[in-house]
């Protein structure tokens, strides 16, 4: 028996909008466009509350069937917001989820620039040089939004946070904790300096323990990459340099791992 297609369901690979939702999980063509994609109920339905510039909401009815996002896209769509129906097999081809919700965006957006972030006398910031994994990145910036973060500066030659597997693992944070980039460590230091905040830096290798440390806002914590972590350079001029106590016989930890605990001391202290 076959089986009646919906009018207007997108059900074909060479449908424009198919080709522009694959070309997306190209940073190329990320950075080239200013925009990327976002799939799943909770981080679409953030970008929304967010007020994030969607650009486009894409459903697949058969895997949305009655979830209350519906409700949401059916508003967004009153209010202007393109959106575009397509088939469950066609959205599971271009999902990068096992067993997609049937709900993605694609919404408009760059990386800001450090000038961006302003210092206030209760700021905490992070800065990430060069991490590379994009889970560890989103896991991160998903931490930082529940710590309260006031920005995430990305420093040097680091993974997109726009990649797919980093919107996935931030949950919808990156729509509430502005992330910047800048080239240049030295040129973080000079902002912080300049802005009367504190800059912690961590290693495995650092000689004072957190807990040991007085910390005070504002304040912006550094983490190496997960490879090599900071430079040397870089952590000597941090006003502390700090390490994770470690009982067990590993010698490191996950840079998401250590980024959870570093600011949730941080907070402990300052809370």
């Amino acid at each position: 028996m076959m089986v009646a297609m919906q009018p207007g369901l997108i059900t074909s690979a060479a449908n424009p909008l198919a080709k522009r939702m694959r070309s997306l999980s190209q940073r190329r063509n990320r950075q080239r466009e200013g925009a990327y994609l976002v799939e799943g109920v909770a981080p679409v339905w953030y970008a929304v509350d967010a007020d994030a510039d969607v650009e486009t909401l894409v459903i697949a009815p058969d895997l949305l069937k009655d979830s209350p996002a519906l409700a949401m896209v059916s508003e967004r769509e009153r209010l202007g917001t393109p959106v575009a129906r397509m088939s469950a097999e066609l959205f599971t081809r271009l999902s990068e989820r096992d067993g997609p919700s049937g709900l993605a965006a694609i919404v408009r957006g760059r990386i800001g620039d450090l000038d961006d972030l302003v210092i206030g006398s209760d700021s905490l910031f992070m800065a990430l040089h060069e991490v590379a994994n994009p889970g560890n990145l989103g896991t991160i910036i998903r931490t930082a939004d529940a710590m309260g973060v006031a920005g995430v500066v990305l420093v040097g030659d680091t993974t997109d946070p726009f990649a797919p597997l980093a919107v996935k693992a931030s949950m919808g944070s990156l729509f509430a904790v502005p992330v910047v980039h800048e080239a240049r460590l030295e040129t973080v230091f000079d902002w912080a300096e300049a802005g009367g905040a504190a800059t912690v830096t961590t290693s495995a290798r650092a000689p004072t323990r957190l807990a040991e440390v007085s910390l005070r806002l504002p304040m912006v914590v550094m983490f190496g990459s997960e490879r090599s972590g900071l430079p040397a350079a870089a952590l000597a001029r941090g006003s502390a340099q700090v390490s994770i106590a470690l009982h067990g016989r590993v010698s490191s930890l996950n840079l998401a791992v250590a980024a959870g605990i570093v600011l949730y001391e941080v907070r402990r202290q300052l809370d």
